[in-house]
């Protein structure tokens, strides 16, 4: 099992928790992952092939400004991408019409970039989670054979 990347997007701080908690999650079943927070795109492709992408999304759609450059970097990669394997949770308020766009928008991103979804997007709306740390680690104990190999 290869080190897993978490890359974070986050612009109030809720998503940071929540990819911490899959940190922890992941530690629970001895897989061994890095947290970027400020996540620079050359240092992550050398570090690994299997990425965990939690962002939430901001303004109209937006990527939080921690993860802007990360995803300008991404888009204008000439890279061959076709080996990393990845996941996104997003965080959002799905009162918005532009609910966790920033989630769907870089798991499209990913696959147009040859990349491979190893689970299905996972959407985290804080409006109805009452602790989406938990849920977050729930679903990655239920997709743990899945994580394991990747």
């Amino acid at each position: 099992m290869a080190n897993i990347q978490i890359i974070v997007g986050s612009m109030l701080g809720g998503t940071e928790y929540v990819a911490e908690a899959c940190q922890e999650a992941l530690n629970d079943l001895n897989i061994q992952s890095d947290l970027h927070f400020q996540p620079n795109f050359l240092e992550i492709l050398h570090k690994g092939t299997t990425w965990l992408i939690c962002t939430s999304t901001h303004g109209a759609g937006d990527y939080p400004d921690n993860i802007q450059a990360f995803v300008k970097e991404l888009e204008s990669s000439k890279d061959d991408l076709s080996s990393i394997n990845f996941w996104v949770i997003g965080t959002g308020d799905s009162s918005y019409d532009t609910y966790c766009y920033a989630a769907k928008n870089i798991s499209n991103l990913l696959k147009s970039k040859g990349c491979s979804e190893i689970i299905e997007l996972k959407t985290l709306n804080i409006l109805d989670e009452e602790d989406p740390e938990e849920i977050a680690q729930q679903w990655i104990s239920f997709n743990k054979d899945l994580l394991i190999q990747s």
